[in-house]
């Protein structure tokens, strides 16, 4: 299984970054701009319920484990060499977080790139410490998660979003950028809930990564993750019928069950398969490979499709009838990803990383070598 233990974070990589999008993707497309989100998605039909259920916090989830489990491979590198940690990857955390607020203000409202930078600084600390210590952590944070989001699912219990005011979106690009920085306490109030919940995630990821979750020998671990994204599928139902004030409940409590089974799945999955690679599976692998570039890119893409400024799509399919506006969309998220993957492709073809990813190489390469004291032992 060496090969597809190897080829498997990749696969899983591009197929979170594939399912994010399906989330964007109808933030994109309601041509209410993205107050969308808080007023609760309406006008369409149970197609679109389903699939926004389906893709609800489960792909960000999965990320969110595989960047733990990167951030796990970094520490490890860093003790092997005596470097000390977490040293230079507090200034990759800043490059993320950089890149984050950049496309935050000039492209999309829910960047999660500022959330991932904050919450990789608090756990760069926690990565070397005792089991005793990560643990309590992760449990403080997870505590501080189920906290937050009983309390807004609590505070919004009876509401069905029609009378959540909607600030004015504007149609111009300008225009929006300039909302964006208007408004941040609006549009950036979920990272309250994306750093806890990204710490608890990142330290399991680190946890899973620990216990070999991609060795031949790990057939029982895997098989209990999978276990675990049953249960959370089961729930999943569970608060798509309970309707919008379960939003919250499904995003962050039981969208992470779902995630820890996919991450049990794809790697039994790939080591079953036989014969030569085939293009779903190499395309997820050049989206994984270059998943921060696709992050970024799919959505720039699709502000250019939806928005107002741009081709006008949402406002074009406000009108349109339920099942064809679904089509619409879902065609618009086969295309942008398919296309990506496609250009992901042709870019590693060329080039060893992809652009973003490479720039935030070129940036820390730029910086001076790291001490080589203070190392932990793992």
């Amino acid at each position: 299984m060496s090969g597809d233990r190897l080829a498997a974070p990749d696969v899983l990589r591009g197929l979170a970054i594939a399912g994010t999008f399906v989330t964007n993707v109808w933030v994109f497309a309601d041509p209410r701009g993205p107050g969308a989100v808080f007023a609760g998605f309406t006008g369409g039909w149970w197609l679109d319920t389903a699939l926004r259920a389906v893709a609800n916090g489960k792909f960000l989830a999965l990320l969110t484990l595989l960047f733990g489990i990167g951030m796990e491979l970094q520490y490890r590198s860093a003790v092997r060499r005596g470097l000390r940690w977490p040293g230079r990857y507090l200034a990759r955390a800043a490059i993320l977080f950089t890149e984050g607020l950049l496309h935050y203000v000039l492209v999309f409202e829910f960047d999660v790139l500022m959330g991932y930078a904050i919450a990789s600084v608090l756990v760069a600390w926690l990565v070397g410490r005792s089991a005793r210590v990560r643990v309590a952590a992760a449990c403080v944070a997870g505590a501080v998660t189920v906290l937050l989001v009983g309390g807004a699912t609590a505070a919004t219990a009876g509401s069905t979003g029609a009378d959540v005011p909607l600030p004015p979106y504007p149609a111009t690009w300008t225009g929006q950028v300039a909302a964006r920085l208007a408004d941040p306490l609006l549009y950036r109030v979920e990272l309250v809930l994306i750093v806890p919940s990204a710490v608890v995630l990142f330290l399991a990821g680190s946890a899973l990564s620990r216990a070999g979750l991609f060795d031949a020998g790990a057939v029982t671990l895997r098989r209990r993750l999978i276990g675990t994204g049953v249960a959370g599928a089961v729930l999943t139902v569970l608060t798509t019928l309970g309707g919008g004030p379960w939003f919250l409940v499904e995003r962050y409590l039981v969208a992470p069950l779902v995630a820890l089974g996919l991450l049990g799945l794809v790697p039994e999955v790939l080591a079953r398969l036989h014969g030569p690679t085939g293009p779903v599976r190499r395309g997820l692998t050049a989206l994984g490979r270059t998943a921060m570039t696709c992050y970024v890119g799919q959505n720039v893409v699709a502000a250019v499709l939806f928005g107002a400024w741009g081709l006008g799509l949402a406002g074009a399919l406000a009108g349109v009838a339920a099942p064809l506006r679904t089509g619409a969309v879902v065609g618009v998220w086969v295309l942008v990803v398919a296309g990506s993957a496609a250009a992901a492709g042709w870019w590693l073809r060329r080039h060893d990383r992809g652009p973003l990813e490479a720039l935030t190489h070129a940036l820390l390469r730029g910086r001076s070598p790291a001490s080589r004291r203070g190392a932990r032992t793992p």
